[in-house]
């Protein structure tokens, strides 16, 4: 069991930003925590927030999700995708200063086998109708550690100013 989280690096915009990076990852922790409070310019009510670890692009990323937005649940399964893509980070026309919220946890990202993912998030759009919340289970098919992290909205174009990205790194006793 976990009983460390140590802060490996932090940005919390004070502009907008295009894309996000977290690089040079050190080598010195068993698990990875990411949590992000994102509000995207999009002129929609939410955008994807898509992540692609080191600045891999190649169709070896796997998704199994179950989501729920208002009053309506799914669930899905894709593999072969470029990127892993969730959908929830608020959108520019969401209640003013409201973020979408996320939490990614990467165990033994040092492994030279794949890695599972897990994913939470959640949007707050202070709307009965258009709240989005999805847990996903995700599949690196990469045998590299896990060295840097790019996070960009999907449509965007841009994260806005006040979204936040934190990147913690997790020591077992």
């Amino acid at each position: 069991m976990p009983n460390t989280y140590i802060l490996i690096s932090s940005n919390v915009l004070s502009s907008s930003a295009a894309s996000v990076t977290f690089s040079a990852i050190p080598a010195t922790y068993t698990d990875l925590v990411v949590r992000i409070s994102a509000r995207g310019s999009r002129s929609a009510v939410v955008d994807n927030i898509v992540v692609r670890y080191n600045s891999d692009s190649s169709a070896i990323y796997s998704s199994t999700f179950i989501t729920g937005a208002g009053s309506t649940t799914g669930s899905s399964t894709s593999s072969g995708n470029t990127s892993f893509t969730f959908n929830t980070s608020n959108g520019n026309t969401t209640t003013a200063n409201s973020f979408g919220s996320t939490e990614i946890y990467i165990p033994n990202y040092l492994s030279t086998t794949s890695k599972p993912i897990s994913t939470i998030s959640l949007s707050e759009t202070n709307s009965a109708t258009d709240n989005y919340l999805r847990a996903l289970a995700d599949l690196f098919r990469n045998t590299s550690a896990i060295t840097s992290m790019t996070f960009t909205p999907e449509i965007g174009p841009n994260w806005l100013s006040g979204s936040s990205f934190y990147l913690y790194g997790i020591k077992n006793s």
